[in-house]
């Protein structure tokens, strides 16, 4: 479900709408995002969408295809969690009494396994099971489970064929996705490949992205990027963000990055390390709407993104940014001419 999913239909042409006998509207993006789903039902309440309606589901293409699902007509379960723990790997409920919400993420149950799909939660280093209160790699077995990619023996190996530490002979499918089992319901935290880890502290690029897209109108709806880069030995937060076509003659782009920067300090207790605003069309995605953050980072480090206006903490990234950017577009020029 994207963040503009409400919005494509104005409220004019919500006039007339029944949506009342909608049963089941499934969702099964990664993470899932509790703030859309309220968006979404208090744009469409008026019409008959009933919240009960909502049914996050958790599958992918290696598993034909379902692996937890909610059932109809049941309430979406969505959990307050401390962000410092969360940050650590761990599971814990936020404090009832916090009200600031810098200190909570929220997760969203994608609901329990379908038939006899059986799942582990597991330290992707160690390969050992997780314990109850931790994020680890989601591993599925299941009977619906492919045997391996075509033509690809060790990928198939690596990805179909994990085996739980001290544990037997049982084998899993690693998704790549990390993520948690409470009460019988699983819970998707993000990827383990887009992990940003930031002295010692797990960081989600798609709760940072967000933020960055809660700070003005300019910024486009789910076309944002966040990764890190090593610098001096450290890594640093990157964020590269779309701007909507109609914002970007009259971009003060000195005011948003300095908004930028402090949305993320306050919710994240985060220092930015650079942010480059960019043209439409530079956030790709794949096909199916998720974010490529590591080819905007191989973008971003290469200078090909189409910059409107950057900062950064070291002027000599942006610098060097710049000058690879003015090289491509110089290549690029001579190409069109030859």
């Amino acid at each position: 479900m994207p963040t503009t999913s409400a919005f494509v239909i104005k409220p004019a042409q919500r006039e007339g709408l029944d949506l009342s006998d909608w049963l089941s509207a499934g969702n099964a993006a990664e993470p899932i995002n509790p703030r859309v789903m309220r968006d979404f039902y208090a744009a469409f309440a008026d019409y008959g969408f009933k919240w009960e309606s909502f049914s996050p589901a958790y599958g992918l293409a290696e598993a034909t295809l379902l692996v937890s699902s909610t059932s109809v007509g049941r309430a979406p379960v969505i959990l307050q969690l401390a962000a410092s723990e969360l940050e650590q790997g761990k599971v814990v409920a936020a404090d009832a009494d916090t009200l600031n919400t810098a200190y909570i993420r929220e997760a969203v149950s994608c609901g329990t396994l379908v038939c006899e799909t059986s799942v582990a939660i597991v330290n992707p280093d160690t390969l050992e099971r997780c314990a109850a209160a931790e994020i680890g790699e989601i591993w599925v077995n299941d009977p619906g489970v492919a045997h391996g990619y075509w033509q690809r023996p060790d990928a198939t190996r690596e990805t179909f064929e994990a085996q739980i530490a001290k544990e037997g002979a049982m084998r899993y499918l690693r998704t790549g996705d990390l993520g948690f089992l409470q009460n019988g319901e699983l819970y998707i935290t993000g990827r383990i490949k887009d992990l940003i880890i930031i002295r010692g502290t797990n960081h989600y690029p798609q709760d940072i992205e967000w933020t960055v897209q809660q700070t003005a109108p300019a910024m486009r709806p789910d076309y944002g990027a966040c990764f890190s880069i090593i610098e001096d030995g450290e890594e640093q937060l990157v964020v590269v963000q779309e701007i909507e076509r109609q914002h970007q003659q009259s971009l003060e782009a000195e005011e948003l990055i300095a908004e930028i920067r402090q949305a993320i300090s306050e919710a994240h207790e985060l220092q930015v390390y650079a942010v480059a605003l960019v043209k439409s069309g530079n956030v790709l995605k794949t096909s199916s709407g998720k974010i490529q953050r590591r080819k905007c980072k191989a973008s971003f480090l290469a200078g090909e993104l189409e910059v409107l206006a950057d900062w950064s903490e070291n002027p000599r990234l942006t610098a060097k940014v710049r000058s690879l950017q003015n090289e491509v577009e110089s290549l690029v020029q001579k190409l069109s001419h030859q």
